[in-house]
């Protein structure tokens, strides 16, 4: 895994058990090296990702010694206060494996949204395997499997309990009534918060209003931050795309209007198509949607990482949170966006290239914020623009954070904002490689996970030359989708029903539909009832790559 943390290898042992962690430094650069212990060595940790209020959680531990300064020093010491209750005062990033060598128990957890990867498996010898990877585990596991956001597993239980339960969990539907100013100042915390680092850092910026507001806010408070006194105030801005795709003319218009040092990374599709087979191995994944959106990811954190920045800020999950997809637009009721929107919540990011990625959307106190919204403030569709209620909190005329159209700009999957053409040449390069006798006899070569299309057979015959095994496919997140909705939303669609093409582009005609509406100035005031949408053109924000480590514990 050292694709994941080339800084440093820290491997501890007691009695037949390892703990092994791959560090890409962020944070404490000089002693926060893992294992990570209390102070008498009894309690070690490893731990991928990054705990933000872990200041505040010293003050809470006075008659503790800490060694280190890493915010992920805490764990041990929290534990040792608290016992297994500790995990839920937790904010942040996380996946982490803690042994207790005074009873030889081991505790393993993972952030509430899933925003670390983590497994966890099981030998034949009756070993018990954690990973960030399963590419780890999968010679040596019988059975391996996801290991569930906002959950963890004691060993002293041999059982797996959830720590996260938030009220909207339930998928009880809110009535919290909409206020601007409450949204808005939570997202700024939520941004904030993520500029704790020791490293250079950078913003993801494809033009979108996502990952625009991202960079905006981080321009308006970075010189307030303990990172910007001490790394300077400059802000260095990424975007990928196809030569004249819709990311780079407008993350360039942002970047231009918000100040920042921008960097533009034009690839080809046959830079794409050569990338392939290094992005499954990477994800771990034959889902579609995934394997396109990772390629562009796959790229530019590679491009990034070659400029010395190891940290970035990306606008992904706002989505999933608002129900900013285009699908939305038809959801028939504010019950049936809001379950829609608990189904989308859990979410996983990949880290190839020693590069981590934080994600102010999915912070988890604004998601509680948002969540908690009456979603009939949410409903799109013929009524308002999707997250209306985001862009109209920040739409700010005295002191813009964005230019109008582009806090006003249309929502647009990520692999056809990189460029329209992008889909097309993944569809081509697949069919030159998987005949039509193939897809007919698809359901018994494949009988799980059939794979419906030429593109997505390609996909599956490369991932099983990599992960050969039947646990690797069980790990898979596996459902029919169109536009990203879930099965559930597609009743939706009648329409659909035969789509075999999980793109954005399924949900064209309510882009384009949009795009024939009001203009800007009628839907930015909330007083007024709205009927229609703004123009502009659509797209989302490019996703980057999180940070990661790999701890075992058998």
């Amino acid at each position: 895994l050292k694709h994941r943390g080339p800084d440093w290898i820290g491997i501890f042992q007691h009695k037949g058990n390892y703990l092994a962690h791959q560090r890409l430094a962020i944070v404490d650069l000089t002693s926060g090296d893992q294992p990570l212990f209390n102070e008498d060595k009894t309690i070690a940790v490893v731990a991928n990702g990054e705990i933000y209020n872990h200041e505040e959680l010293r003050k809470k531990l006075p008659n503790h010694t800490f060694r280190t300064n890493s915010d992920c020093e805490v764990i041990a010491h929290l534990y040792e206060e608290y016992g297994e209750n500790f995990v839920d005062m937790l904010d942040g990033i996380f996946s982490f494996v803690l042994y207790d060598t005074r009873d030889n128990h081991f505790l393993v957890a993972r952030d509430a949204i899933g925003i670390t990867s983590l497994y966890i498996g099981w030998g034949e010898d009756a070993s018990v395997w954690v990973s960030s990877e399963y590419k780890t585990m999968h010679e040596d596991c019988e059975h391996f499997e996801r290991f569930q956001p906002g959950t963890l597993y004691s060993s002293r239980e041999r059982a797996f309990r959830r720590w996260y339960n938030p009220v909207w969990f339930s998928e009880i539907i809110p009535t919290t009534p909409y206020d601007p100013m409450v949204l808005r100042n939570a997202l700024e915390k939520a941004v904030v918060k993520r500029l704790m680092t020791d490293v250079p850092f950078g913003v993801l910026l494809s033009g979108g209003l996502d990952s625009s507001l991202v960079a905006s806010i981080t321009s308006r408070y970075l010189a307030d931050t303990k990172a910007g006194k001490q790394l300077g105030t400059t802000i260095h801005s990424f975007c990928i795309g196809l030569e004249g795709s819709p990311d780079l003319k407008a993350g360039k218009e942002v970047a231009d209007y918000l100040g920042t040092v921008h960097h533009e990374f034009h690839f080809t599709p046959q830079d794409g198509i050569d990338a392939i087979e290094d992005v499954i191995y990477h994800i771990e994944s034959y889902e579609l949607t995934t394997v396109r959106s990772s390629i562009p990811t796959y790229l530019i954190s590679r491009k990034i990482k070659s400029h010395g920045i190891k940290m970035v800020l990306s606008g992904e999950g706002s989505d999933e949170i608002f129900g900013g997809y285009l699908y939305f637009h038809k959801a028939p009721n504010k019950e049936e966006l809001h379950q829609e929107s608990c189904r989308k919540v859990p979410y996983t990011f990949i880290q190839p290239w020693g590069l981590e990625a934080r994600f102010p959307y999915l912070d988890k106190e604004f998601v509680s914020v948002v969540m908690g919204i009456d979603p009939d403030n949410k409903m799109s569709g013929q009524r308002r623009i999707e997250k209306w209620i985001l862009r109209n909190a920040f739409d700010d005329k005295e002191r813009p954070y964005l230019p109008q159209h582009i806090l006003w700009r249309q929502k647009e999957q990520m692999s056809d904002g990189v460029g329209y053409n992008w889909i097309d040449a993944l569809k081509a390069h697949a069919a030159s490689h998987v005949t039509d006798t193939m897809m007919l006899n698809a359901a018994r070569t494949y009988p799980l996970h059939t794979p419906p299309t030429k593109e997505a057979y390609y996909y599956r015959m490369i991932f099983e030359k990599i992960f050969p095994k039947q646990p690797a496919r069980l790990t898979i997140p596996w459902e029919p989708t169109v536009a990203c909705c879930t099965p559930k939303a597609l009743s939706w669609f009648p329409e659909w029903s035969n789509n075999m093409d999980p793109s954005g582009r399924a949900a064209w005609g309510i882009h384009n539909a949009a795009n024939k509406k009001l203009v800007t100035s009628d839907i930015v005031d909330p007083k007024k009832k709205v009927e229609s949408q703004n123009n502009g053109a659509a797209t989302t924000t490019t996703n980057g790559a999180t940070n990661g480590v790999n701890g075992h514990g058998h």
